[in-house]
């Protein structure tokens, strides 16, 4: 089999690194008691989230983060176990930093950073995440257990075209993080009512996370055939709980929202699961929008006519 036990971890992350790197420290002891051979975290779960978590990275704890992160690293070397790890990655002189997830191996090294390439925002970069972070410009492509891996950052789930660039590599495993969470009962109000109160009944949330979010993971999942970790901040209030989608679409497993927690996934690549695309996908990909073969037929062309 390739495979490989992924642990899907949520807690409260917030402004507070060494209180957020407890957090981490001790759900890696855990995921490593289950036998897990990668520990994946929340968005930001680190060094916090600009913008939700605190306002500004003005006067941050540069110095602090370091610390805590070689601790981090050290103790995945320590424990034999990969590591996820959302946190935040500063540049020089006045650029803004990327959001980031670094890829720590289970030696103790850092295997490669992901960068969150779409960062939500106005053009201006006056908003949003933009206002806080640089965008990145690559993807992320690594093995773990024979399993080849990609990694995304929230906003991305908005892009498909990210899962299809993944797909092209070949990717069966991505590890999605997420930080829908923190947000105060002021901005879920405001959320629930443009949505409309009349509308929540045909939807699983009252948020434009909690609706999309998930919906978006289980379908492209489906479409690329790739399975989905999604862990996501446990803060209060929290949109959805951590999730872990196989790849047929199947969700496999959730945690509760608001409550800190570690889900435990077992990935087999060679497992026989659906895929009603799987003859199909390439050509669509390489831009051949039909699956069979097209005929040449006079009625087929008069469009207008029955």
């Amino acid at each position: 089999m390739a495979g490989l036990t992924v642990a899907t971890c949520q807690f409260p992350v917030g402004a507070d690194v060494a209180r957020n790197s407890r957090y981490v420290l001790r759900q890696m002891g855990f995921a490593r008691q289950q036998r897990a051979d990668v520990a994946h975290f929340p968005e930001a779960c680190l060094s916090g989230y600009a913008g939700s978590d605190f306002p500004s990275y003005d006067g941050f704890g540069w110095g602090l983060l370091e610390r805590v992160t070689r601790r981090v690293v050290a103790l995945a070397g320590e424990l034999g176990l990969w590591v996820v790890l959302g946190s935040t990655h500063r540049l020089t002189g006045d650029h803004k930093p990327h959001n980031s997830l670094y890829i720590i191996g289970r030696d103790g090294s850092i295997v490669d950073r992901y960068d969150k390439r779409f960062c939500a925002g106005d053009p201006e970069e006056r908003s949003g995440d933009l206002a806080h972070y640089t965008p990145g410009d690559h993807p992320s492509v690594f093995t773990i257990n024979g399993v080849r891996c990609g990694a995304l950052i929230c906003h991305d789930y908005r892009y498909p075209e990210l899962y299809r660039e993944y797909k092209r590599h070949d990717v069966e495993l991505i590890f999605h993080s997420y930080h829908a969470a923190h947000m105060s009962p002021a901005t879920v109000a405001e959320i629930r009512a443009v949505i409309g109160e009349h509308l929540q009944r045909l939807n699983p949330s009252g948020t434009y996370p909690g609706i999309t979010m998930p919906a978006m993971m289980t379908a492209q999942a489906a479409a690329n055939h790739v399975w989905i970790s999604c862990p996501n901040s446990s803060a209060r209030e929290s949109c959805w709980g951590a999730f872990f989608v196989r790849a047929d679409g199947v969700t496999t497993g959730r945690l509760p929202r608001n409550r800190t927690g570690v889900l435990i996934s077992t990935v087999d690549t060679e497992a026989t699961l659906y895929d009603s695309t799987a003859e199909w996908r390439s050509r669509a990909m390489n831009g051949v929008f039909h699956s069979g073969t097209l005929v040449h037929d006079a009625r087929s062309q008069q469009r207008t006519q029955l």
